[in-house]
């Protein structure tokens, strides 16, 4: 029985969507474990955003459904690809990510299960990396994105890499996100996007495989900071932390009391 064989019909509709850039090689190896999970998505969107490889032609060769995106940056290319995803629920991820054969499985499993969760994401492990600097990496780089993200949030982030979201909410939100500006950080804007009260579920063992070239510091490093703090300062001129925080701290009180009622 194949993947597709096996999808229970009472499970939500899963679009992936994938931004990419000059990313063939890994991007096969993300499409090939797609194509291995226990459940089938409706549909693997590679959105290519100006490529100078053949990244469009394996996204196709593959079985992917390939859309152009010739505003440059991460954000435009998924703003893109959701924008255009006919699923219940939108997963998202990089090229460079390799997920477990049971991930998109579980992803439906939990939005089902839980028909008021808004975002479900997980953490990434480095596949290219060595045991001693996979775990520092795991305490200063992925750890520390969703501490302080999430403190300055009110929720749990989003993680580009590793996340699921409902099309219903990127239909509200989308308004108020920054597809246009290449110094955004779409993951962090995202979640920002999102409003406080929504619920966010952080699922330490929702994890995936990530490249270790995120790690890289010099002026990529550089680049990831300034777009970090760049998309803080948009945010936070519109909501600050503990304004958000006073929201979500009230909508946890009161779906606490309502589940006391029920």
């Amino acid at each position: 029985m194949n993947a597709a064989e096996r999808y229970d019909q009472q499970m939500p509709s899963l679009s992936v969507v994938i931004p990419c850039k000059d990313d063939a090689g890994p991007l096969a190896r993300c499409l090939e474990a797609l194509a291995a999970q226990t459940v089938a998505p409706l549909e693997v969107i590679v959105v290519d955003n100006n490529s100078g490889d053949d990244s469009a032609e394996v996204a196709a060769r593959l079985g992917a459904r390939v859309l152009s995106e010739a505003t440059p940056g991460i954000a435009a290319a998924a703003s893109a690809g959701y924008d255009a995803a006919r699923g219940d629920i939108i997963v998202r991820c990089d090229a460079d990510t390799i997920p477990p054969f049971h991930w998109l499985e579980r992803i439906a499993d939990r939005f089902t299960r839980e028909p008021d969760l808004a975002v479900l994401t997980g953490p990434g492990h480095f596949y290219d990396a060595g045991p001693v600097r996979a775990k520092l990496a795991n305490l200063g780089y992925m750890q520390a994105y969703f501490v302080s993200m999430g403190l300055a949030m009110a929720h749990w982030p989003p993680f580009g890499s590793n996340c699921a979201f409902r099309r219903t909410d990127w239909e509200q939100v989308r308004p108020r996100i920054h597809r246009s500006d290449p110094d955004v950080h779409d993951d962090v804007d995202l979640g920002f996007a999102l409003d406080p009260t929504q619920r966010t579920v952080y699922d330490r063992s929702l994890r995936v495989g990530i490249s270790a070239r995120s790690l890289a510091g010099g002026a990529a490093g550089r680049r990831r900071f300034a777009r970090a703090f760049h998309t803080l300062a948009l945010h936070w001129r519109q909501a600050p932390p503990w304004e958000r925080w006073k929201r979500t701290l009230r909508a946890g009180r009161e779906r606490r009391r309502r589940a006391l009622l029920s």
